[in-house]
């Protein structure tokens, strides 16, 4: 099965091309730079890179959050533009257990981690079994300090991974010390590939309900809600 999965949800721009168990392309960058601009051209260049035509392709696979509010956006009203002209299903994947699913080789929790600001994350706590990356703490947004307490509660090794754990590398030796392990600089970006195969084994979603995961509400909305109160 062709299948191109697609993530837009942070700084990381990642589109990959599979086709059962064989990664055909990839394409990845890590720039400050608008999505919406570059995600269909590089999705295009990639196809035409690897000679497959749209409508090769049998199943779009998306990251759907939590990241930026616009990232995630972007890379779920692209990918259900294609399902749909397409006619072909579509899987949502987590953004976090594609980072997660990095930690292939470690043998403990893995926490992948976005900054959210003002002392919050977002992140989740993976582990592997039976080489299939398993959900323990689903994906959530908290304080940091909140969810290093949790952590170190468990007493187990953690692997944290993301390009935003060195801006709380120092809270997280503080908080759990010799257990706090961290992932090699390639680890840190999510791989496109990585989200295609996770893709491939979940069940496909109807293209008009799937939504994009924040996780928490945009700033503006909260506070609107809270005005109507």
């Amino acid at each position: 099965m062709k299948a191109l999965a697609i993530d837009t949800t942070n700084n990381v721009l990642g589109i990959a091309l599979v086709d059962e168990d064989i990664v055909i392309g990839e394409y990845i960058t890590n720039l400050k730079k608008n999505h919406s601009v570059r995600a269909m051209p590089a999705i295009e260049k990639l196809l035409q890179d690897c000679d497959i035509a749209p409508n090769q392709l049998e199943k779009i696979i998306v990251a759907t959050g939590p990241g930026s509010y616009t990232g995630v956006r972007i890379g779920v009203s692209i990918a259900k533009t294609l399902a749909w002209s397409l006619d072909i299903p579509i899987v949502g994947v987590s953004s976090l257990e594609i980072l997660a699913a990095n930690g292939r080789f470690f043998n403990g929790f893995i926490s992948p981690l976005f900054d959210a600001r003002r002392g919050q994350v977002y992140t989740g706590l993976y582990q592997y079994d039976n080489n299939e990356v398993v959900c323990v703490e689903s994906d959530q947004n908290l304080l940091l300090t909140d969810w290093l307490k949790m952590l170190k509660e468990k007493n187990e090794d953690v692997l944290f991974i993301g390009n935003d754990v060195s801006l709380h590398r120092d809270l997280i030796l503080t908080e759990l010390g010799e257990k706090a392990v961290f992932g090699q600089v390639p680890l840190h970006n999510p791989r496109p590939s990585e989200l295609a195969f996770l893709g491939l084994m979940k069940d496909t979603t109807d293209v008009h309900s799937l939504v994009p995961n924040y996780i928490r509400l945009a700033e503006a909305e909260a506070k609107w809600l809270e005005q109507q109160k």
